[in-house]
């Protein structure tokens, strides 16, 4: 049979129109009186279906009851977050596919394909050896790192500073403590007074004896 000719008589979609669901419209429309809803209850009233992604309606949110991990995180990540620091390691073995004399920057570890992008920080590990003479332009370097990279001749260049560590001034122990030994020392007093005491009780007994003779 030859093929219909296309025309305003006969198009269809290409797919069937869903009729949109019509709430509220009485009972014999299957979604009358609560309009699917249901009775009372949070979910039923208007703008019930805003609610923030976490919340439990009012009782503390799993994400405040659980802990939290430990690590490098920025002062807005709180309690963790999207914003949490990390770097992507590379060892010094992985360097063998330079050749020597080459820069190793994230721009060129990328092209070597060990790793994925740039959009994260590259720090250097010593896990292997290193034989060639590169110039190192990452991040963040361990000390056994540096070390190998300037051993065979090479040098190491930073792209973010690192960070100072801050040093923790110990509380001076309280006063008290020092004050005990003057203690010790006035309790000691009386003990040494008392037999001097009973030394000169015992002269001016016998002083009153040979008066008395």
């Amino acid at each position: 049979m030859p093929e219909k000719q296309l025309n305003l008589s006969n198009l269809t979609p290409a797919q069937p129109r869903e009729d949109r669901k019509r709430v509220g419209r009485g009972l014999g429309s299957g979604k009358g009186r609560y309009s699917g809803r249901g009775i009372k209850g949070q979910k039923s009233r208007a703008g019930s279906h805003k609610m923030r992604a976490g919340f439990e309606g009012g009782q503390t949110n799993i994400y405040m009851r659980l802990g939290k991990l430990r690590g490098n995180t920025s002062k807005d990540a709180m309690p963790i977050g999207p914003f949490r620091t990390y770097t992507v390691p590379v060892n010094i073995r992985d360097l063998d596919r330079f050749e020597a004399g080459e820069e190793v920057t994230p721009e060129t570890l990328v092209s070597k394909r060990l790793i994925k992008n740039t959009r994260t920080d590259v720090k250097l590990l010593g896990v292997g050896e290193l034989s060639k003479k590169l110039t190192v332009r990452v991040h963040a370097i361990s000390a056994t790192a540096r070390e190998k990279v300037e051993a065979a001749g090479g040098t190491v260049e930073l792209l973010r500073e690192p960070k100072i560590k801050k040093v923790r001034h110990h509380k001076a122990k309280p006063e008290a403590a020092a004050e005990e030994p003057d203690s010790e020392a006035t309790d000691e007093a009386p003990a040494d007074e008392a037999p001097a005491e009973a030394a000169a009780d015992d002269a001016s007994a016998e002083d009153a004896d040979e008066a008395e003779a």
